[in-house]
């Protein structure tokens, strides 16, 4: 079914990062075999001047492209980064990435909601991107984040849905979407993360560096997919002891009388 964010009607709740292909030939075909229609676009990778690949020539017309700023240490930075995406690649999407820790890339919340304040201001839809914590979360929404993005655990590390407690009660408090971004590194994961009730995932490193990055975006989307379906049916609560699915009670009791 369709859903709409940033003013967009998506039948699609896959994004997925271009940061780490090797190769940009590969995203016409990824767009061609999934239902993805979102992209994630580092600045350095769309600088019309380049030598090498030019991601800009192998997305696909009307895929909507989200400019990330990747790269920036704090908030001025960030702005300056995204404007100068939007710019080259005519979006007004952007995924605020402020990891001034070079060790676990861990996102600085602080910095973030400055950057979106001032890019909502300017009118941006803003994406940012968190380490999971709901009174962040909430400053994002009130400060007119388009949705939130926490991770599910360190990017890069494909470990899948690791903090878990930190992540349900933003999906459940905030009335805008949460896209889980990073560390999704199996669709079992990417299923799961929709099964808590993100509005969708975001997924870079699995698909780039798999030994078929279509196949697996393709595995993704399915999952996604799934995963989505199963929470909209609504996911049985676990128990703690067996019970039968085919109880013996009722024909035992009608066969006393051979006994």
């Amino acid at each position: 079914m369709e859903w709409e964010i940033a003013g967009k009607k998506l039948k699609s709740r896959l994004f997925i990062g271009t940061g780490k292909l090797s190769t940009y030939k590969v995203i016409p075909e990824i767009i061609k075999n999934t239902s993805v229609e979102v992209l994630t676009v580092a600045v350095r990778r769309i600088n019309p001047d380049t030598k090498i690949e030019n991601i800009m020539d192998f997305i696909p017309e009307n895929t909507i492209i989200m400019v990330n700023t990747s790269g920036a240490r704090n908030a001025d930075e960030a702005v300056k980064i995204a404007k100068i995406g939007a710019e080259i690649s005519k979006t007004k999407w952007i995924k605020i990435e402020i990891e001034a820790d070079t060790k676990y890339l861990a996102p600085d919340n602080e910095e973030t909601i400055k950057a979106t304040e001032k890019l909502v201001k300017d009118g941006f839809f803003v994406f940012p991107y968190i380490t999971p914590d709901l009174v962040t979360a909430k400053k994002l929404e009130k400060a007119g984040a388009t949705a939130v993005m926490p991770l599910a655990s360190f990017i890069g590390t494909n470990k899948g849905i690791t903090c878990e407690t930190l992540l349900k009660p933003i999906i459940q408090e905030l009335k805008i979407p949460v896209i889980i971004d990073a560390g999704i590194g199996k669709p079992s994961h990417a299923a799961k993360a929709m099964e808590l009730g993100a509005a969708a995932v975001l997924v870079n490193t699995a698909i780039a560096i798999a030994n078929d990055p279509v196949r697996m975006a393709m595995a993704m989307d399915m999952a996604v997919k799934a995963g989505r379906i199963a929470y909209e049916i609504g996911i049985l609560a676990e128990k703690e002891y067996a019970e039968a699915s085919s109880p013996l009670t009722g024909f035992l009791k009608g066969k006393q009388h051979d006994l």
